[in-house]
């Protein structure tokens, strides 16, 4: 293992009408990824987005299970992706 953690996060806008579906598939999707992250987030927001972040126990040029692209009909436009090493981290206090 490589010590370092990486995060993968993946964002798509429904169409109209479609974000509780892209919900499902993304949901679906983020459970049935080839591996197991550390983690995994399932997020939305307004204008029906989606946002999927999963931690990796990676250093950042590794190879790791992404969440593909829904079918078109199904988004507004192609599917954001972005990929962060995690540089440090901190818990609040309870």
């Amino acid at each position: 293992m490589s010590g370092t953690t990486v995060a993968l996060m993946w964002e798509a806008r429904a169409t109209a009408g479609r974000g509780r579906e892209l919900l499902e598939w993304a949901r679906a999707r983020s459970v049935e990824l080839a591996r197991e992250p550390l983690r995994r987030e399932l997020l939305r927001a307004p204008q029906d987005r989606v946002l999927v972040i999963t931690w990796w126990a990676a250093a950042y040029g590794d190879e790791l299970p992404e969440l593909p692209e829904p079918a078109a009909e199904l988004i507004t436009r192609p599917v954001h992706r972005w990929r962060f090493e995690s540089l440090e981290a901190a818990e609040s206090p309870a």
